[in-house]
């Protein structure tokens, strides 16, 4: 009659303990990590957002602003000047400004007293424009903020497990250490010394590793 267990029942042995080892060890951690929900409004192009605000008077605004400030503008006006100048001082049959230039004067007064108004909407569109960016700035910062908090939050949660887990560790391999010393004392000796030896060595090359990192 064969009364050896056959390797069904042997492995469902081996996992009945593996599980009830297991229920031991993580049995009343707190595995519920916190949760965030991303509520927050979306990410906003500030450009796209002023461009869709602009009225005709602002774009008006913005291209004579654009076109007065740019190189071609200077260089032309800077023409047109020396050749009104240089007709005026060696015209031989009419003089239709004589200097001092009074009339040249009077043109570029009326240029800049509308340019004045074009340049200031167009500056008054810009710093518009600044706060909204300002605004979307504050509103990543403070996204960003909340983000890195939960992260953090996450991986405190994550530190606490990890030690629980540790200390229950701890607690059982104590608990086997004290059953082999009432079994069989001198294996629990040698058991306790492998577990020291190795805890040694980890030690060592932790010390070993931080030092050669500090000379390089």
């Amino acid at each position: 009659m064969d009364i050896t267990p056959s390797s069904g029942m042997v492995t469902q042995k081996h996992t009945h303990d593996y599980d009830s080892l297991l229920k031991g060890l993580l049995e009343g951690i707190h595995f519920k990590f916190p949760t965030f929900k991303h509520d927050h409004p979306p990410v906003v192009n500030v450009n796209e957002v002023a461009d869709e605000r602009l009225t005709v008077g602002q774009r008006i605004a913005d291209g004579v602003a654009a076109t007065m400030g740019s190189w071609k503008f200077i260089i032309a006006q800077s023409f047109a000047l020396t050749s009104w100048i240089i007709l005026n001082v060696i015209a031989i049959v009419n003089h239709w400004d004589p200097y001092p230039f009074i009339l040249l004067n009077l043109m570029l007064s009326f240029e800049a007293a509308y340019a004045a108004p074009f340049i200031m909407m167009s500056q008054n569109r810009q710093a518009t424009k600044d706060r909204l960016m300002a605004e979307s700035d504050y509103h990543c910062n403070v996204k960003g903020e909340v983000e890195v908090r939960n992260i953090m939050d996450h991986l405190d949660h994550q530190d606490t497990v990890i030690l629980q887990i540790l200390q229950r560790m701890e607690a059982q391999h104590h608990e086997v250490v004290g059953h082999l010393a009432r079994l069989d004392p001198e294996m629990a000796r040698r058991f306790g010394m492998d577990i020291q030896q190795v805890s040694k060595e980890v030690i060592e090359e932790e010390t070993g590793d931080s030092n050669i990192a500090g000379n390089s």
